[in-house]
């Protein structure tokens, strides 16, 4: 994924940019949202917690709801996640898993092939418009909004993010002398680099890199998001330079150095529901709400570690958090 201030998890360094808002103000804003469906736009222009596109609910969920999910284990999770919230609530849906990264579910959502997709706000915002400098959450939430084609919205965005990150093993920090993206640039051609294919040509990955940075690899290779092909080339050697998320538990458990953003390369990577406007009334928007009030970012790498490590499914790991965060009966 992409950029994702989007991703800190409990125990990682801490490399997010802009100044992010509090944690109790964006609460209370998502819980103000859960009891008030219909948000306002302001003269300013859409609030931070504010989703754009048809801010009426004027939608309808009665046919029920697809939902699509990304192509690594927590966008699934959360896919489900949100199944599991719009079900409760009386929604009929359906998942569609593991479609593919954002390049493909996209124009899925745009074209009425799903209606629902958990995104990330740096992220997506940079698919949009490559040359977006917003970093701060609230800014971003409006830049998005704008920026949508006619027919999508974005809802309030959760206190969970997820945040791109290049790592290096302990042992090739300290062969090169790595602890920022800036140090990378001293080794041109050197290092080989691997990630999901897409990050090839995106701006949080090669080509953001070479722009901000001044970093050339030796090589890409094209691998998966956060996964075992990336994490296992990194354990043997194979690439220098891992894309990973920073709610990835191997993170730490291997010891592995997240590089420093100091320019801001990465923009923040909250959570926030992408769906069709033909889909988004009341009952959908306080469902997703309430959700967002509640997962944290510390519950959704725990979320993601049970998935992985314990090889437990996407689907009953999700109902079980949420019938224990009182969110499902």
């Amino acid at each position: 994924m992409s950029s994702k201030s989007r991703r800190n998890g409990p125990a990682m360094p801490s490399h997010l940019p802009g100044s992010p808002t509090p944690r109790r103000a964006v609460l209370g804003g998502l819980l103000a949202a859960a009891s008030v469906p219909a948000l306002a736009a302001c003269s300013g222009g859409i609030t931070s917690l504010d989703g754009g596109g048809d801010l009426s609910g004027g939608g309808s969920s009665e046919d029920g709801i697809t939902i699509g999910t990304a192509n690594f284990t927590e966008n699934q999770i959360l896919g489900h996640l949100y199944a599991a919230v719009l079900k409760d609530a009386g929604v009929k849906v359906r998942v569609r898993p593991n479609i593919g990264s954002r390049e493909i579910l996209f124009p899925a959502v745009r074209g009425g092939e799903i209606d629902l997709l958990p995104e990330y706000q740096g992220a997506l915002l940079h698919h949009l418009d490559e040359k977006a400098k917003a970093t701060e959450e609230g800014e971003m939430q409006n830049r998005i909004a704008m920026a949508l084609p006619a027919g999508l919205q974005i809802l309030p965005y959760g206190l969970a993010e997820n945040s791109d990150a290049f790592a290096v093993t302990r042992e090739t920090a300290e062969k090169y002398g790595l602890s920022t993206l800036d140090d990378l640039a001293r080794h041109n051609g050197k290092l080989t680099i691997g990630a999901l294919p897409e990050v090839k040509t995106r701006v949080v990955g090669v080509v953001g890199l070479k722009d901000v940075y001044g970093v050339e690899f030796k090589e890409f290779k094209s691998l998966d998001s956060s996964g075992p092909l990336v994490k296992g080339a990194l354990r043997k050697g194979d690439v220098d330079v891992a894309n990973l998320f920073t709610t990835d538990t191997d993170i730490t458990a291997e010891g592995w150095v997240v590089l420093g953003d100091p320019r801001n390369l990465i923009p923040g990577q909250h959570v926030v529901p992408l769906i069709a406007d033909r889909r988004a009334d009341s009952r959908v928007r306080k469902a997703l709400a309430r959700l967002g009030a509640v997962l944290t970012t510390e519950a959704l790498t725990e979320l993601n570690r049970l998935v992985d490590k314990e090889k437990e499914d996407a689907d009953d790991a999700a109902v079980a958090w949420a019938r224990k965060a009182g969110l499902v009966g």
